[in-house]
C-alpha cells in the first residue's frame, strides 16, 4: 500500500492522451483528439477507414468528422413533419408498417402522399436525452433508437442511461480495475506504475484492459504469486490467449510484484535455481543462468559459486552462459549410468581422461571442444585457488597437451563479386531502416565487430588536426578505445543519421543507433541478434547470389575478414591494416587477412630479380613453365628462405658452396633486401680492413670477394630503384 503512489491508487485509472507510456500521439481526424493505434488513427476511425475499404488515408481523415458514432444525431423519419426515430427505410415504425401494409409500393412517390400519423400525446413529447432532436416513443420517454438501446443495456436506471448521453465524452485513454478483487487490484496498480517509472516501452490500455478482464475471469484468484511464472505462462497457452501484449503484460506485472515481495540482488538470486541476468545488473542476450539443469547439488553448489566470482570479475553474461554449459554437459557425464560419480572426491585425472574420450567424440572437430576444455580446467583450478572444497584430488586437471591444436583457418573473406552485390547503392536503398544501413557501410568500410558497431556512441566522430574524421568506438574484445580512420562520405553519412536521431528523440540519445522500439528514452541500442536477423530479410530482398547463382549467406564478422584481406591485398603494409583491425598482434591480423598468393606472385613478378653477379635473372610470367617456376620459388621459400635472399637451386640438389651464399651461382635476390645487403657490405668492409691490418690474407681473400658481389648486387638494384622511381613521377604527370 505504501508503495503505490496516489495517482495510481484509483479504481479507474486515467491518463492524458500525449502520456508517455499509456498514451500517444492523437488521432489524424481533425478535432478528434483520441490517441491513434494503427495508421495513425484512432480505433473507431480506423475501424470506419477499414469498413470504406481502405481509401487513401490522407482523404479519408480529411473528410470524416470527429464525432464517434454513438454521439452522432439520429434520422429522423423520412416523412415530411414527423421526428419519430427511424425504424426501417428511413422511416419511423408507424410509417415503415403502413408503407408495407400497402403492398410495399414505390418508395418515394408513398412518402410524398404520406401523412404524419396522429400521436398519442399532443404535442409530441422529445426524447429525454437533452442531446437527441428526435420525438418520444408514444408509450415511452426516448426515442425508438435510445429506447432500443436501453433495453439492449438491460434497461439501466434511466437518469444514469440519460447522463451517459448527455455527459461530455472522455476521450482520454482510461483502465477500469474495477472487476479484481482489492488485493490482485493494488498489486496491478503496482505494476502500471513500474511500467510508467520504467519509461522503456508504449503500453496500450486496451491491453491492459484485457489483461484485467483474464485476471478477473480467473477462479479464485487472489495474488498474482499465487502461480508460478511457468503456471502462468501454462495456463495463458491453455487458455487461448492470442495477443502476446497481454500475455507479456501477465508475466511482467507477476514479476514486478514478486520483485516487491521478496527483493533483488545476490541475496535473491543466487539461492535459486535459474539466475534472472537483468535483476543482477547483467545485460545480454542471456536472459537467464540455469543451473537447475546440473543434478549433482554440489556441483551446483561449485558452479554457482565459480559463476559469481566470474561476474563479479567483469564476465559477460554470454560468457557466464557458455561456463555454466561446460559444467551442466560435465554433470551429465558424471550422472551417466556407466560412470556414477556422486562426489568430488571421486574426479580425478583417470574419470577425466574418459571425459577427455567422451569429448572427442561429442566435439571432435568443433570449436567448442578446445573451449570445453579450457573453462573446466580453469573451474578446477579455481576451486583449488580460492579453497571452495579440499575434496577435489589433485591430480584432477588437465594439461596442455589434453586441448587440440585448432587449424590454421583460412580468411572468411567474401568474393569480389559477392560484395559488388552488397555495396550496390541500390541495394543499400533497400534498407527499410535508416539505422541498419548506415550500420552495414560501417561494417563493410571499418571493419568493426557487430557488437561494437551496434553500440556506437552518438559522439563517435574525431578529428585531428588537419580536420580529417575518425570512427571512435569501444572494441569490447580488447577491453579499449580504438580510433578507425573514415572517409568524408561515411562521415557525411553519420553526421545525417545523428540529426535524424536528434530529430525522433529531441532530448538526444547517448547511442549513434537506438534501437525504434521499447524505447521511449532512446537509452538502448539495437541489439546485434537484431541486426542479424534483419540482415538475412534484407539479403534475401537483394537476392544476393555467389558465382554459382546460390542465394548468399554470410555474418557481419566475414566483412571484417574483407576489409582485411582487401587492405593487404592493396599493398597496404601489415602494420596499417593491425592498427586499423586493432589487433594486439601481428599474429591476429596474420590470421584475419592473410596476404593472398596472388598478391604475393603478383610482387614476384614485378620485382627484378638479380643473381650474385648482378645480373638479371628473368622468366616470361606468361609461359608454360611460369606456374611451375612460381611453385619452386613457393617451395624455395618455404624450405631454403635466406635471410638477404632467395635460393634457386632445384630440391633435389646439394649445395657445393660451403662458405657463403653470396659466393654461390644459384643465389637470388630483390630489392626488398637492399637494407640488408648494404649493412651486410659495410660490415664486410670493415672485415676486410681490420684482416689487411692483422696481415691474414686468406680472410682478406674470402671476403673481397662477398665484398665484391655485394656491391654489384647493390649497384643492380638501386638502378632498378631509381627507374621504378622515375617510371612513377612520369606515369603521375
Amino acid at each position: 500500500m505504501a508503495e503505490v503512489r496516489t495517482e495510481f491508487r484509483c479504481d479507474v485509472l486515467v491518463f492524458e492522451v500525449p502520456d508517455p507510456v499509456f498514451g500517444g500521439s492523437p488521432c489524424r481526424v481533425g478535432g478528434c483528439g483520441r490517441v491513434s493505434h494503427a495508421r495513425g488513427l484512432c480505433s473507431g476511425h480506423h475501424q470506419r477507414w477499414v469498413a470504406r475499404g481502405r481509401p487513401d488515408i490522407d482523404q479519408f481523415a480529411a473528410a470524416t468528422g470527429p464525432t464517434r458514432r454513438s454521439q452522432a444525431p439520429l434520422l429522423a423519419c423520412r416523412v415530411p413533419g414527423c421526428d419519430y426515430g427511424v425504424q426501417g427505410k428511413g422511416m419511423c415504425p408507424a410509417h415503415y408498417y403502413a408503407w408495407r401494409a400497402a403492398d410495399v409500393p414505390e418508395l418515394d412517390k408513398w412518402l410524398a402522399s404520406a401523412a404524419t400519423p396522429t400521436a398519442t400525446v399532443d404535442p409530441p413529447q422529445p426524447c429525454r436525452v437533452r442531446s437527441c432532436t428526435l420525438w418520444a416513443h408514444p408509450s415511452a420517454v426516448l426515442c425508438p433508437v435510445h429506447n432500443r438501446r436501453s433495453i439492449g443495456q438491460g434497461r439501466p436506471d434511466l437518469a444514469r442511461f440519460v447522463q451517459a448521453y448527455d455527459t461530455p465524452v472522455d476521450i482520454r485513454p482510461r483502465i477500469d480495475l474495477r472487476a479484481l478483487p482489492p488485493h490482485l487490484r493494488l498489486e496491478v496498480q503496482y505494476a502500471l506504475q513500474r511500467r510508467r517509472d520504467d519509461n522503456k516501452t508504449k503500453t496500450d490500455p486496451d491491453a491492459v484492459q484485457a489483461m484485467v478482464r483474464f485476471l478477473a475471469s480467473v477462479p479464485a484468484l487472489t495474488s498474482m504469486l499465487d502461480r508460478s511464472e511457468a503456471t502462468w505462462r501454462e495456463h495463458l497457452t491453455t487458455r487461448g490467449r492470442k495477443s502476446d501484449s497481454e500475455r507479456a503484460l501477465v508475466i511482467y506485472a507477476r514479476r514486478q510484484v514478486e520483485d516487491l515481495a521478496h527483493g533483488v540482488g545476490w541475496e535473491v538470486e543466487y539461492p535459486r535455481g535459474v539466475w534472472r541476468l537483468h535483476k543482477l545488473g547483467v545485460e545480454g542476450p542471456n536472459a537467464h543462468l540455469r543451473f537447475d539443469r546440473i543434478p549433482q547439488p554440489w556441483l551446483s553448489d561449485l558452479a554457482k559459486r565459480w559463476i559469481r566470482w566470474n561476474l563479479g570479475s567483469g564476465l559477460s553474461g554470454a560468457q557466464a552462459y557458455w561456463h555454466l554449459t561446460v559444467v551442466t554437459r560435465f554433470a551429465s557425464f558424471l550422472a551417466d549410468p556407466h560412470v556414477r560419480v556422486d562426489r568430488l572426491a571421486l574426479v580425478d585425472r583417470a574419470l577425466l581422461e574418459r571425459y577427455l574420450a567422451q569429448l572427442r567424440t561429442d566435439l571432435g572437430g568443433t570449436s567448442g571442444h578446445g573451449r570445453h576444455i579450457t573453462i573446466l580446467s580453469g573451474f578446477f583450478q579455481a576451486i583449488r585457488r580460492h579453497n571452495w572444497d579440499d575434496a577435489l584430488p589433485p591430480n584432477a586437471m588437465f594439461f596442455n597437451e589434453d586441448v587440440p591444436r585448432q587449424p590454421q583457418r583460412l580468411p572468411r573473406a567474401l568474393a569480389e563479386h559477392v560484395m559488388t552485390q552488397v555495396e550496390d547503392p541500390a541495394n543499400l536503398n533497400r534498407w527499410d531502416d535508416p539505422s541498419r544501413r548506415l550500420v552495414t557501410v560501417i561494417l563493410i568500410r571499418c571493419g568493426l565487430r557487430i557488437t561494437d558497431a551496434t553500440r556506437l556512441p552518438h559522439d563517435c566522430l574525431v578529428y585531428d588536426a588537419d580536420g580529417a574524421p575518425y570512427l571512435r568506438y569501444y572494441n569490447h574484445k580488447m577491453k579499449r578505445e580504438a580510433l578507425v580512420p573514415i572517409d568524408d562520405e561515411l562521415h557525411q553519412m553519420i553526421v545525417a543519421h545523428r540529426r535524424w536521431a536528434l530529430q525522433r528523440w529531441p532530448g538526444g540519445t547517448p547511442v549513434l543507433f537506438p534501437r525504434p522500439h521499447a524505447n521511449l528514452e532512446g537509452l538502448h541500442p539495437i541489439g546485434a541478434s537484431t541486426y542479424r536477423a534483419a540482415l538475412g530479410r534484407w539479403l534475401g530482398r537483394c537476392d544476393v547470389r555467389d558465382e554459382h547463382g546460390h542465394p548468399v549467406h554470410l555474418t557481419p564478422h566475414q566483412w571484417r575478414h574483407t576489409l582485411g584481406t582487401r587492405l593487404i591485398n592493396r599493398d597496404v603494409p601489415q602494420h596499417v591494416v593491425q592498427k586499423i583491425l586493432d589487433h594486439d598482434s601481428s599474429g591476429m591480423t596474420a590470421h584475419y587477412a592473410r596476404l593472398s598468393d596472388t598478391t604475393v606472385r603478383r610482387h614476384w613478378d614485378q620485382a627484378r630479380k638479380v643473381n650474385v653477379g648482378g645480373q638479371t635473372v628473368s622468366y616470361d610470367p606468361e609461359g608454360q613453365l611460369s606456374d611451375a617456376v612460381w611453385a619452386k620459388q613457393r617451395l624455395s621459400r618455404a624450405t631454403q628462405a635466406l635471410p638477404n635472399g632467395h635460393c634457386g637451386l632445384p630440391l633435389a640438389r646439394s649445395c657445393p658452396h660451403a662458405n657463403s651464399c653470396l659466393t654461390c651461382p644459384m643465389f637470388l635476390t630483390t630489392a626488398e633486401f637492399l637494407p640488408q645487403h648494404r649493412q651486410q657490405h659495410q660490415q664486410t668492409l670493415q672485415i676486410i680492413s681490420s684482416a689487411e691490418a692483422r696481415g691474414q690474407g686468406r680472410m682478406v681473400e674470402m671476403n673481397r670477394q662477398v665484398a665484391d658481389n655485394l656491391q654489384k648486387i647493390i649497384t643492380a638494384l638501386e638502378a632498378d630503384t631509381d627507374h621504378c622511381e622515375h617510371r612513377q613521377v612520369a606515369d603521375a604527370s
